[in-house]
């Protein structure tokens, strides 16, 4: 029987799944209301447990060459290939995107451990003789010991896939704490990381919401800690690492700003914008919610906008032609209309309303997409993230101050130009203040190889998630002066 066939998600300490003695809470489906299966809180006695279990296997798995780590790699990303489709249906009923988002979810997570396969090169060290006369000096890249991964509900399969594949292809060993909200794919994706030959220990998983976080900050044993959620609890999370002397990576909020200028109105970016602030019902940290539409892009961008919301069909996460599922719950709904009403109440020009939107199925939390217009760059609808399928349009006279509404933010996670001059996208990806730029790009999501992550509130800690920086954070460099 697999893990996920009972009613309890288990915990996984050392070389089994286990139930957790801890009080239970419900998962339930976006869509329909129905509780899912019911996720524990697990107590301190067991984050410890996982975390010894860790630090037993770390002396034999760091010693492990390499080049056996990444064989047992290979057969995990064929596996998560293997199961792809199951991974996608279960991150869509536990989280309530579409389909099509949660497969691109999983094709994006296999993708960060074929990166990790990567890893004899990506460890390599650099050498040089004769710094000085007959003395040579290398430096080589070493594995930390027990780390730990805090990861959101909103890409419960990718964000786990995001951390654990590089640090123990790199020697380390691992426990994860999922999202309580949506635990059922990464405990999936756990189950086949095991059937391709890992030693016990090596990847383990707690659940639970803050005491749990917060016990493998603070445990002895734990070296290092990644964090993908809020920027007030990022801020936290680094704080307390930091404290504990731990390397910390703590990836925040956004308030990412799409910048339309009037040559680039067209079919093409309004999909962009589109799939941007709607995909996933908002709920991403590359979520495009804000428009800054320069001179005459305005008008025609905002009727076209209108025009397609009308045509967006809100429905079931499962069904195969639902445009844009639910936001993840109840208080995330009412705390996303909070907004939609300020926004009527500052006199901003409402162009859609989706609390108007039909709803497929009452005891789903449903929220159909919301645009503003003409809003004020000042307002909290144009600064807070909302996290949910709100747009704001703000209007601009030129590139300047497009990109000043936008550099204003406390957020710099990603921003992106739509626009035909290269003029136009030199200068903006030249003075724009976000760790990612997309021109003529929706979503500035990078691939595996490069590092994600933004500047200013958005990132605490200084290396981003995967691709080198992930090495990097997940390895200590030691240098070597040899005379002979």
């Amino acid at each position: 029987m697999r893990a996920l066939d009972v009613n309890k998600v288990p915990l996984r300490i050392g070389g089994a799944f286990v139930e957790s003695l801890g009080e239970h809470i419900d998962v339930t489906d976006p869509s329909t209301g129905d509780v899912l299966a019911r996720v524990p809180r697990a107590t301190n006695e067991e984050v410890d447990r996982a975390v010894a279990a860790a630090q037993a296997a770390f002396a034999e798995w760091s010693a492990t060459p390499v080049v056996e780590r990444v064989h047992r790699m290979f057969p995990y990303a064929t596996l998560l290939e293997k199961h792809k489709e199951e991974l996608a249906r279960l991150v869509s009923q536990e989280n309530g995107k579409s389909l099509p988002d949660a497969r691109a979810e999983v094709r994006r997570g296999i993708e960060l451990v074929e990166f990790a396969c990567g890893m004899p090169t990506l460890l390599m060290g650099d050498s040089l003789e004769e710094i000085a006369r007959g003395i040579d000096s290398q430096t080589f890249r070493q594995p930390l010991g027990v780390c730990a991964g805090i990861t959101p509900f909103n890409f419960p399969c990718m964000v786990p896939l995001w951390m654990y594949p590089i640090a123990i292809a790199a020697g380390n060993t691992f426990v994860l704490k999922p999202s309580q909200l949506t635990p059922l794919s990464a405990v999936r994706a756990t189950e086949l990381f095991y059937e391709c030959k890992f030693p016990a220990g090596v990847l383990n998983v707690v659940h639970g919401e803050k005491d749990a976080v917060e016990a493998l900050i603070l445990h002895r044993a734990v070296r290092a800690v990644s964090f993908v959620g809020s920027s007030s609890v990022a801020r936290h999370v680094q704080r307390l690492a930091v404290e504990q002397h731990k390397r910390v990576q703590a990836l925040g909020g956004a308030k990412n700003h799409l910048v339309v200028m009037p040559d680039g109105v067209n079919a093409l970016t309004l999909d962009a914008v589109m799939s941007s602030a709607f995909g996933g019902a908002g709920e991403r940290c590359l979520a495009g919610s804000v428009v800054v539409a320069v001179g005459e892009a305005g008008d025609k961008l905002v009727a076209m906008l209108r025009e397609e919301c009308s045509r967006l069909k809100l429905g079931p996460a499962l069904e195969e032609d639902t445009g844009m599922g639910p936001v993840i719950s109840a208080q995330a709904k009412t705390r996303i209309e909070g907004y939609i009403e300020e926004g009527e109440r500052s006199g901003f020009d409402v162009v859609c309303d989706g609390r108007k939107a039909s709803t497929p199925n009452p005891n789903g939390t449903f929220l159909g997409p919301t645009i503003f217009d003409r809003v004020d760059p000042t307002s909290r609808l144009a600064r807070e993230e909302i996290f949910g399928p709100v747009l704001s349009v703000i209007r601009a006279p030129d590139l300047e101050s497009a990109i000043g509404v936008a550099n204003g933010s406390a957020y710099g996670n990603a921003a992106s130009i739509f626009t035909q001059s290269g003029a136009a996208a030199r200068t903006f990806a030249s003075k724009i203040q976000a760790g990612m730029v997309g021109i003529n790009i929706g979503v500035a999501a990078p691939m595996a190889f490069f590092p994600f992550g933004g500047v200013k509130d958005s990132l605490f800690g200084d290396l981003r998630m995967h691709g080198k920086d992930g090495v990097a954070f997940y390895t200590q460099q030691k240098v070597t002066i040899t005379r002979w």
